[in-house]
This record gives structure tokens, C-alpha cells and sequence, in this order.
């Protein structure tokens, strides 16, 4: 059962990196940058493209596969970049569940294909699990979510706190750094 809980929760967190990873910029560059004290490279006005109130739908063979909503989406060709604000992406699985992940910013650097997602980040699934945190960056080429930031992960049997998480989407693990604490709820359904 303990398995199946977890392999829920890392079926969540990939399919979140997958369709996010279109949407988001590396979070690991903008600490380098912030450490350097560098100003944002990016400002509204310079942008060559923004929409306000979005939503974007992907169909394959007929089929739902994500949808995208957000307040706006300005695109930065000089930089490839596109900057989401108050985003919320639902993810239709196959199996029929979905999954919905929000923020309120988010950067995509369309080179390579790194994402970041800040502010209020939440991840649920219509399973009843739900991963709360403040920033995730996903590298593309690494196919690895992380984040410093404290993170919260809650279902219907198991609650989990800590500093910092690393999923690896490929291996499908995901391992919470630093001051973990788990909790079980209870015995729940078999």
C-alpha cells in the first residue's frame, strides 16, 4: 500500500515536470543570477508578445491531454523566454485521473526548455493527493524537478514536511533533503 501511495505521488510529480517543463525556466540560473545581484534581464515593456486571460488546450487522437489557463503570457524572443503570471495547468491522464498544478509566476526558457514556477506553487491530483511549495524549477535535459524551498505533501494516508526535494522523473523517484517529518494517518481504505 506504502508503494502505491508513493508511486501515486511520483505519477503526479511527473507528469506535472512534463507539460510544465513548456512553461518554465531554470530556477538554478536565476539563483546564480540573484547571488551576482544582477538585475532581471526582463521587464513588461519589452516584451514583443503578451496575451491576458488565456487558455490554451493540447488534444492527441481526440483526446484532452492538458489545459493551460493563465492571467497573461508575455514572450521574450531576444531571451526565449516566456513569463506566465497566475497559472494553473490540469493534466488528463489516461487513466482518467487529473491533475492540476498553479503558481503565480512562471519562466520557460524555449531553448532549452527549463521551467520555473514561483509563488504559491500546488500540485493536486483528483486522487486526493496535493505537493505545496513556494518555487520548482525543472531541468529538461536532466529530467529532474528540485527545489530548496520547504515542501508539504499530503493524501488521504500520509502527510510529509521538509527542506528541499529532488524528483528524478526518469527513475521516478523523489527524496524530500533536509528536516523531513512524516506523518500516517491512519489506516484508511485497504
Amino acid at each position: 500500500m506504502r508503494k502505491t501511495k508513493i508511486a501515486i505521488l511520483i505519477s503526479i510529480l511527473m507528469i506535472g515536470g512534463f507539460v510544465v517543463f513548456s512553461l518554465w525556466s531554470n530556477l538554478q540560473e536565476k539563483k546564480a543570477k540573484d547571488e551576482k545581484g544582477e538585475p532581471p534581464k526582463i521587464s513588461n515593456d519589452r516584451a514583443d508578445m503578451r496575451l491576458e486571460k488565456i487558455r490554451l488546450v493540447e488534444d492527441k487522437h481526440g483526446q484532452k491531454t492538458w489545459e493551460l489557463e493563465a492571467k497573461s503570457i508575455q514572450q521574450y524572443q531576444d531571451e526565449n523566454v516566456l513569463v506566465v503570471e497566475e497559472v494553473k495547468v490540469t493534466f488528463y491522464g489516461k487513466d482518467g485521473r487529473s491533475f492540476i498544478l498553479s503558481g503565480d509566476q512562471g519562466k520557460v526558457y524555449q531553448n532549452s526548455k527549463n521551467i520555473e514556477l514561483r509563488g504559491d506553487v500546488v500540485l493536486s491530483s483528483s486522487d486526493g493527493y496535493w505537493l505545496r511549495t513556494q518555487s520548482v524549477a525543472y531541468n529538461h535535459q536532466k529530467k529532474r524537478a528540485t527545489t530548496s524551498d520547504p515542501v508539504k505533501i499530503e493524501g488521504e494516508q500520509i502527510w510529509l514536511e521538509g527542506n528541499g526535494m529532488e524528483v528524478d522523473m526518469e527513475a521516478q523517484t523523489f527524496k524530500i533533503l533536509h528536516q523531513v517529518k512524516t506523518r500516517w494517518k491512519g489506516a484508511g481504505k485497504g
